[in-house]
């Protein structure tokens, strides 16, 4: 016994079975009541009969969010040949097997003496109940690999295209072909990019904290790729044309069909290297750069990725267009991107109608932003959001909107944003949705009320109304609105955000859309 507070069991063996027998009624007892684990251990000559037996297999806890495969390979190919490794990154656990018992005992044996580290912190290791990983593919040489790589995308809570894909894994081994399905393939140049591509980024993070890969080798050698668009991608074929039925072949425009507006989503995700096609620009689209890549965590990504991505432009600044020019202003744009970060300042440009830069808290908020309002319709106009090569929105000399407001306007100071203070973990992303989440509203609040605040302000009506079983004594009131439609929604959103009704004192009514559900 290590703790010197354990019962000792008797030392002559005669009495070792009844004190068995009386220790484990005392610690069920104990347990019951307290809910504190009680360990002990039996006799030598008594054998434990929940003792995993040794395995091929290591079960390794408690990693980091950052540890990728290659930092188990570094760490743990000291006790023998790895065959495989299973990352469990969402439980900070991973399975690896070793060639032989003998290596997995001296992993485990090593971990148990002393603390074995992973990726700078410490790991924990036993032996798995299983005695082979189960791989996705019937190769009987695991070790054998192959080009084509098979990505799942875990939490993908941003958009995951073929140029995402590319600069993820093109640092680390050429890639020749991306195809996007319900299942993702990448295939490489030859066997050793692929395993290259493997060790380096299987339970990596392609954006902080979400969109975790997970990588195993796939069952074809080669993949087929008919067309070069966002889900598929030949790149020994840059040109591959993608012919619809009923036309001839045509020349390809380098950015496809024009927007309405000259502003839109046709630009590149992130600017690919050694692509002539996205190096020329027009003016319009040298301010489409979109979201930048905040590609993996660890230490373990090579000089070339890093020189890579610090080519990839990022920016605080979103730039918004398509924007009703008689019923948007500053405040109004602010009501809508408050909502996924900090707004610094908004301003109209004069030489675009309908186009305005806003500058939010950092480029996160710019990504999030992007990602849930881009292609949004806002008063019968659909709305494009993307990321500006502007790095700050200076005032310049302003102009009168058309409602009579300013064309500029700083919000840093007000106290309306909502990731300013230590609470900001509880604004939960939430995408566009024909439900609202109302609150501070006053207590004295009435549906009809609500009705009437949505025909004075010219604003489509809710169908349907919930309130919040309020707390004893509460000052304000909370609950849900409904639209027909979740553009109908939006501009509710866009206009009584952050709307101060007078009944009969001030406060300031705030709304939310509502993820995960479409109606009431």
């Amino acid at each position: 016994y290590s703790n010197p507070g354990c019962l000792q069991p008797p030392k002559d063996h005669l009495s070792s079975c009844l004190f068995v027998h009386i220790l484990a009624l005392t610690v069920r007892s104990t347990y019951s009541h307290t809910l504190c684990p009680f360990v002990f251990c039996l006799q030598d000559d008594v054998e434990d009969s929940h003792r995993i037996p040794p395995s091929p297999v290591v079960h390794v806890r408690g990693l980091c969010d950052a540890v990728v495969e290659a930092d188990l390979v570094e760490a743990l190919n000291k006790f023998g040949n790895i065959c495989y490794v299973m990352m469990m990154p969402f439980k900070h656990q991973a399975l690896v097997e070793f060639d032989s018992v003998e290596s997995a005992e001296r992993c485990v044996a090593c971990g148990t003496r002393e603390a074995v580290y992973i990726a700078e912190q410490q790991a924990f290791f036993n032996f798995s109940t299983s005695q082979r990983i189960t791989r996705p593919t019937n190769a009987d040489d695991p070790t054998s690999g192959n080009k084509v790589l098979l990505l799942s995308i875990q939490n993908p809570l941003y958009p995951i295209t073929t140029d995402v894909l590319y600069t993820v894994c093109n640092p680390v081994g050429n890639v020749l072909r991306i195809v996007i399905f319900k299942r993702n393939g990448i295939q490489a140049m030859s066997v050793e990019d692929a395993q290259k591509a493997k060790l380096a980024l299987n339970g990596a993070d392609i954006y902080a904290g979400c969109c975790t890969l997970k990588i195993e080798y796939a069952r074809p050698n080669r993949l087929n790729v008919v067309r070069n668009d966002n889900t598929s991608r030949d790149y020994t074929k840059p040109f591959l044309l993608h012919r619809e039925r009923g036309k001839g072949r045509q020349r390809q425009a380098i950015l496809g069909e024009h927007p309405s507006n000259g502003y839109g989503p046709h630009c590149p995700l992130l600017p690919l290297p050694g692509n002539s096609r996205y190096r020329k620009r027009t003016e319009e689209v040298q301010d489409l750069i979109s979201y930048p890549l905040l590609l993996h965590k660890t230490s373990s990504s090579s000089s070339s990725s890093t020189s890579f991505l610090s080519r990839a432009v990022s920016s605080s600044v979103a730039m918004v267009s398509g924007l009703h020019p008689a019923k948007m202003n500053c405040s109004r744009i602010f009501n809508l991107f408050c909502l996924y970060g900090n707004v610094e300042k908004v301003k109209f440009m004069k030489s675009v109608p309908g186009t305005a830069l806003v500058e939010m808290g950092d480029e996160y908020a710019v990504d999030r932003a992007v990602t849930h309002l881009n292609s949004i319709k806002v008063f019968g106009k659909k709305v494009n959001v993307c990321v500006s090569k502007q790095q700050a929105v200076i005032p310049s000399q302003t102009f009168e909107l058309a409602d009579g407001s300013s064309s500029y306007q700083d919000f840093s100071l007000t106290r309306n944003n909502r990731f300013s203070s230590a609470q900001n973990g509880r604004n939960i992303i939430q995408p566009p949705a024909a439900v609202l989440h109302f609150y501070n509203a006053p207590p004295s609040l009435s549906q009809q009320q609500l009705h009437t605040l949505c025909t004075e302000h010219d604003v489509p009506i809710f169908t349907k109304f919930k309130v919040f079983d309020a707390k004893p004594n509460s000052k304000t009131l909370s609950g849900l609105l409904e639209f027909d439609s979740k553009t109908e929604a939006m501009e509710a959103l866009t206009v009584l955000n952050h709307h101060q009704i007078r009944i009969p004192s001030k406060s300031s009514l705030s709304l939310d859309t509502l993820i995960k559900q479409d109606s009431l």
